[in-house]
């Protein structure tokens, strides 16, 4: 047996998510602000269909295999053709460890491809993650959801459904985000408080509240089933965040940091803040939920008081 001391293991995030969820703005958020918290970041695109990225690409899948290249070779959709490309890497792992052996000491964020069957019911990329784990690599996936959906009661049980499948399906520690918080009522006034959403509290008043709606009346029993299935797991909730507010960042770098067991590990500079980092609990949720909600979610209050004030 050897007397030396083995490699310590190497830390990061598996960006996932629907397309337009803004897996690639967060990992040039993410990077930009590990670094500037002194963590030794970089970002590596498994995304084949991903030409231009604000962050330069610690290492790119498209060295190895492109989306365009496969669709006018094999004659494929964009669907069939981003499949292919994911079981090419997974049948060609072996690049990817090459070059990930160049990354060794760094925190590496995983920019992945924004097909939702590559995540709820195929297995190439769940079989890439395992590879990883086998690396030595301690993952967690950070599942975006665009949190302009919470404003649809019908969309918002759809994701529900999309993240616990995901949940099941890619065998990591997980961290599901609601991103664009700013963006939250572009599309719609919000039913609920914020932590109604976050937390995924009680659905029953959700499946009331599409019961109202003449459409999704005649499908009530459907909804309240998918909504059983969702609770009887209960295993979905969210973390808020806006890329460009810098405390948002942090509350899900903490999140991340303790599902993958960053701020366990030997690298962590333990701070006070990184010790409290480990044992927040739900008031620290509840808490910081409600000041997400105080600073993108008008009120109803406010708005009429802007409505009293217009000539």
């Amino acid at each position: 047996m050897s007397g030396g001391r083995a490699a310590a293991p190497a830390f990061g995030q598996a960006v996932i998510g629907p397309p337009g969820s803004g897996k690639t703005t967060y990992c040039h958020g993410m990077q930009q602000f590990l670094r500037a918290l002194g963590r030794r970041a970089a970002v590596v695109n498994l995304d084949p269909a991903n030409e231009a990225t604000p962050y330069e690409r610690a290492a790119d899948v498209a060295e190895l295999v492109t989306l365009p290249d496969v669709m006018e070779s094999l004659k494929l959709g964009p669907n069939g053709g981003l499949i292919y490309c994911m079981e090419y890497l997974e049948a060609n792992v072996d690049w990817l460890q090459e070059k990930l052996a160049a990354l060794r000491g760094h925190y590496v964020l995983f920019d992945c491809p924004g097909q939702v069957e590559l995540y709820t019911h195929h297995g190439a990329l769940r079989n890439v993650f395992a590879r990883l784990a086998k690396w030595d690599f301690r993952l967690a996936a950070v599942h975006l959801v665009d949190s302009h959906y919470c404003t649809d009661p019908g969309k918002f049980i759809s994701v529900l459904c999309t993240s616990l499948s995901t949940m099941l399906h890619v065998e990591l520690p997980h961290v599901n985000v609601l991103s664009k918080m700013d963006l939250i009522e572009q599309y719609g006034k919000l039913a609920f408080n914020l932590d109604y959403y976050t937390e995924v509290l009680d659905l029953s008043y959700l499946v009331e509240h599409l019961a109202s709606d003449p459409f999704f009346k005649n499908y009530r029993r459907l909804n309240e089933k998918l909504v059983e299935v969702i609770e009887d797991y209960s295993l979905v909730s969210f973390v808020p965040l806006n890329v460009q507010d810098k405390e948002s960042m942090r509350r899900v770098m903490q999140a991340v940091d303790k599902a993958n067991g960053y701020c366990f590990g030997d690298q962590e500079h333990r701070s006070l803040e990184a010790l409290m980092s480990t044992a927040m609990g739900a008031d620290f949720h509840f808490t910081s939920t409600l000041a997400v909600q105080e600073k993108y979610v008008r009120c109803e209050d406010e708005a009429v008081e802007e409505d009293d004030m217009e000539p």
